[in-house]
Parts: structure tokens; sequence; C-alpha cells
């Protein structure tokens, strides 16, 4: 809680949130503070954005959970797993909770809305 604190009292201070368990468990609690305290915060997954964050920037699961899906069917077939090779996404979404930027006094850019997966309003 005194990070967010923290955050909020140093010029420019912004918080991007880690796609942790720690932050899925308490997302409901770091929105609320970063809103008490007016910082702006970026979090990895979209429906973090939908729920209340300002920004979501992160992996599409989308994409990710079906090429998970075929690297257990082929090890479920017998292919080692240190024979596969080493993936990284490729997709990323971008989204805007204009909602809450509006609550923090934030004027989003229209080339960044322009550039959004999704747009909250």
């Amino acid at each position: 809680m005194r990070a967010i604190a923290d955050l909020a009292r140093e010029p420019g201070g912004g918080l991007i949130v880690p796609p942790d368990n720690f932050s899925y468990v308490h997302r409901a609690l770091i929105f609320a503070l970063a809103a008490r305290h007016r910082v702006p915060a970026v979090y990895p997954l979209r429906f973090m954005a939908r729920e209340g964050g300002l920004v979501s920037y992160g992996v599409d699961l989308g994409e990710t959970f079906p090429r998970a899906a075929e690297y257990i069917d082929r090890i479920l077939k017998g292919t080692k797993p240190a024979d596969l090779p080493v993936q990284a996404p490729t997709k990323f979404e971008l989204a805007i909770n204009l909602k809450t930027a509006k609550a923090l006094g934030l004027e989003v850019p229209p080339t960044l809305l322009a550039r959004a997966d999704e747009v909250i309003e």
C-alpha cells in the first residue's frame, strides 16, 4: 500500500503490475489504491483493464493456450520436452479504459487509442 502512495509523490510516477498470482489475487486492491492515489498503472492482461485498470498490455491468451495444448499433445505422444523449441508469444493486446483515464485526469492521445485492440468507455 505504501509503495503506491510513494509513487504518487514522484513526478511522472506510474506502476507496472507484473503478471503473477499476487497481482491477480489482489487486483481489486491494486485498482483501488492506484485510483485513490491517482497513479497510472499498466496491467498484464486485458480483463484487468475491463475491471477498472487504466491500461493493459500483454500476451493474447487466446493464442498462447492453444499453442501450449499442442505441446502437451506432442509430449503425451512421446516427444521429449527438451526436444521442443522454446516459443515466445507472437501476439500482444493493448486495452485502454477511458473511464479510468478520466478519473485520473489523463487524456489518452488519439494515436494510442487508434492502436488499441480494445477501448473501454
